[in-house]
């Protein structure tokens, strides 16, 4: 009993000493971090990793250790290390893989650099920003921001509840940009809208997180414990890509090509992959946006959007409206669509990052939310909103290096020129048309629900009134 006794007393020396004496430990960060990662892990189960992390930069300054093999940055050097060294980076950790659709890997659940960047190549031109502008995409996202404005038109005087509209928006740009002539018409047609439903409105956190750290238990959990099934939604994605004629610019005429060498089902992983970002990234982001820009304190902002729409040509081009530009620009630092942190595993032979060598294997990651507002030498006042900063020609190099809700390198947002062209046309035919305010019975600041990897207002809900200017 005394050898069993004396044997657990050494193994438990053995790892304290690891913890203590392991090159992280020189790293600031919490002392029971040292130990184990119960804490970052309790943080995401109670959906309240990004602030967390955020504060413990505040605390602790730009390097932060988050549990015994995790480490969070902010710097830019860091961002640079961690994600653009090589081309694409570091490989991804096995978070990615809670991500694949149909049971199949997509582009953004591969792990290894190399393979992710093989499957980009096979699809990148169509999110080219030549192809995204071309006149039958371009027109269909017109025909769908106005699809938007009437239904805002129609509501008069009453509180319209954008967060559905603007998530119905975003499904049926990115779909009939995919699958064109079969994209979605959710803002009129009510089987359609059942698919936007289903897509957006769940909370399949925690039980995202339950597969990935409890991999080998998973397919033993009961129903109650898998993420909710989306059946509506895999069907018409299916019958998308099994169609025969489709529109030249689309996504999956690319994906189907014999040169892309992949079979049906994982085209369809990776348009059901695309839709799902598309309606986070447009439909989120927009929503924060409306909402900041409808607040009071924040109505000279909107004012002077409607000044440069009103006096711009009706065929001006959404690149020369550069107030629109730093409006969303402005939108995009204070609420990233996808704030959440960005794991990495360090490579083979461990890195220097910010002057601590990290050991290789270690977990490494920024988050949007934070590298936008822990320089405050490059964002002044970080918490405002304040579009006018992108404006300014001092720092205007600084801002855009640290600009980081698209992510950067290889494995940077791959929709983010499609997301972009959405958001400005819809907000130029919205603030052209009318003056926005928060309904009387939506007051104080918006509450973010942070998910697995978006950003929602607390109760999905956020009702504004449009007013005719």
């Amino acid at each position: 009993m005394l050898s069993v006794w004396a044997g657990i007393i050494l193994l438990f020396g053995y790892v304290v000493g690891q913890r203590l004496f392991s090159p992280l430990s020189k790293v600031p960060g919490p002392w029971f971090t040292r130990f184990t990662s119960l804490w970052i892990k309790y943080q995401e189960f109670t959906v309240n990793r990004r602030e967390a992390i955020h504060e413990l930069h505040k605390e602790y300054g730009p390097v932060v250790r988050l549990g015994p093999n995790e480490v969070s940055f902010t710097s830019l050097e860091a961002i640079k290390e961690i994600y653009a060294s090589g081309g694409s980076g570091y490989d991804k950790t096995e978070f990615y893989s809670l991500f694949k659709q149909f049971k199949t890997k997509t582009m953004f659940s591969t792990l290894p650099k190399d393979e992710h960047s093989k499957r980009k190549r096979i699809f990148a031109e169509r999110y080219a920003m030549t192809n995204v502008m071309k006149a039958k995409p371009l027109a269909a996202i017109h025909e769908r921001a106005m699809a938007f404005v009437n239904q805002c038109a129609e509501a008069g005087k009453k509180s319209v509840d954008v967060y559905v509209l603007l998530h119905c928006y975003a499904v049926d740009c990115v779909t009939h940009f995919m699958f064109s002539p079969g994209g979605l018409k959710s803002l009129t047609i009510q089987k359609d809208f059942e698919i936007m439903r289903e897509l957006t409105y769940h909370q399949s956190l925690q039980k995202n997180l339950l597969e990935y750290y409890l991999p080998a238990l998973a397919p033993y959990f009961p129903k109650i414990l898998h993420p909710r099934a989306s059946p509506k939604t895999n069907q018409y994605v299916q019958d998308m890509v099994a169609q025969s004629e489709v529109e030249s610019h689309t996504l999956v005429e690319k994906l189907k090509r014999k040169d892309s060498n992949l079979e049906l089902i994982q085209a369809a992983a990776e348009c059901k992959d695309h839709m799902a970002a598309g309606i986070d990234t447009t439909g989120d982001g927009l929503c924060f946006l409306m909402w900041e820009l409808s607040q009071s304190h924040n109505l000279e902002f909107q004012t002077k959007l409607y000044r440069e729409l009103a006096a711009a040509p009706a065929d001006a081009s959404l690149d020369s409206l550069v107030y629109l530009d730093a409006v969303i620009k402005e939108a995009l630092r204070c609420s990233p669509p996808i704030p959440m942190s960005l794991p990495r595993y360090v490579p083979h032979g461990g890195r220097m990052i910010d002057n601590y060598f990290i050991s290789a294997h270690t977990i490494v990651s920024c988050q949007p939310y934070t590298v936008h507002r822990y320089h405050e030498e490059v964002f002044p006042d970080p918490d405002r909103f304040y579009p006018e900063r992108w404006l300014e020609e001092k720092g205007a190099a600084e801002r855009n290096r640290y600009f980081f809700s698209f992510a950067v390198g290889g494995r940077g947002c791959t929709g983010k020129n499609l997301a972009l062209v959405e958001m400005k046309t819809l907000l130029r035919e919205v603030y052209s048309r009318f003056q926005t305010t928060v309904a009387p019975d939506m007051t104080g600041s918006m509450e973010i629900d942070d998910q697995i990897i978006s950003s929602r207002p607390k109760d999905q809900t956020c009702k504004l009134v449009f007013t005719p200017v």
